[in-house]
């Protein structure tokens, strides 16, 4: 079994001030909470068994958000992370929710699109041993952890924010590891930033030959939403998919219907609190839809 954890901690200072009194994760991503995303992202891999870590303080408010995710079909739980002390972190904070099964870490701010996303993360979410993770090609390696291949494709190392890239394949914040996962962040000493790097994480499992690292093609969209430009631009992209094709890109609602999660009545249960908005007009198009 492969369960997911979404990281939604952070005081998000890049956004300040509008995150001075909110969870950047709870801001809006055009229609929909940022963290609609995320989660959207593990249940299209097929993940019903989540953990939201979060803040102390912003714990609250994703509670009266998301609640324990019945209503999705999903069973959500939440924990704290006092401090943001790196990424790895999440999976010590996580430890005793994933017990003896696998793990998928998404980033709250991390937003994923584009046509067979969903068979990739799944064909991910399948394998039982080692890790996955994907590379998306940037025009500002600089700013991110990169990987760089072989000639035949295969990864050969991975450095983080480096100031001379060896490419310009950026790791995505969508991590897919096995259960040995909570041990190795367990071994990990911070790094000058004093964080735990899931930069680290990775190279245990490049050095064991277990690390499978599959690029993003171009039909692939991945943008995070850390800064105001950021932020605004995703809004925008997903204004414009939406507005053209009249189908919502990362309904929670939507995905959990198509994918048997949930049943055409809870759907309409759903709907109809929102039903005098478009996205509850939406929501309850999907029930009248021909097969």
């Amino acid at each position: 079994m492969r369960k997911g954890i979404i990281l939604a901690g952070g005081a998000g200072t890049r956004l300040y001030p509008v995150t001075y009194a909110v969870s950047k994760q709870l801001l809006p991503v055009y229609d929909k909470p940022m963290v609609y995303y995320p989660l959207s992202t593990l249940m299209l891999a097929g993940i019903r068994d989540i953990l939201l870590i979060t803040t102390p303080t912003d714990r609250s408010a994703f509670h009266r958000l998301l609640g324990d995710g019945s209503r999705w079909g999903l069973s959500l739980s939440y924990a704290e992370q006092p401090r943001p002390e790196g990424i790895a972190q999440a999976f010590l904070i996580g430890r005793t929710f994933l017990g003896s099964d696998s793990a998928a870490l998404v980033l709250g701010d991390n937003l994923f699109y584009g046509q067979g996303l969903s068979d990739q993360l799944q064909k991910a979410a399948g394998r039982t041993k080692g890790a996955t993770i994907f590379a998306y090609h940037v025009k500002d390696p600089q700013r991110y952890g990169v990987v760089h291949f072989d000639a035949q494709g295969r990864a050969l190392g991975i450095e983080e924010k480096p100031r001379e890239p060896k490419s310009s394949y950026a790791v995505t914040g969508l991590y897919f590891y096995d259960n040995e996962v909570p041990d190795i962040a367990a071994t990990l000493a911070p790094s000058a930033r004093g964080e735990l790097e899931i930069t680290d994480v990775n190279r245990k499992y490049l050095e064991r030959g277990q690390l499978q690292v599959e690029p993003f093609g171009r039909g692939i969209a991945w943008l995070d939403t850390g800064t105001h430009e950021s932020l605004l631009q995703a809004s925008m992209f997903i204004e414009a998919i939406e507005n053209r094709q009249g189908l919502k890109v990362c309904c929670p609602e939507e995905i959990a219907y198509r994918s048997g999660f949930i049943d055409a009545a809870q759907l309409e249960r759903l709907a109809q609190p929102l039903r005098n908005t478009e996205y509850g007009a939406y929501l309850l198009g999907l029930l009248h839809e021909r097969p």
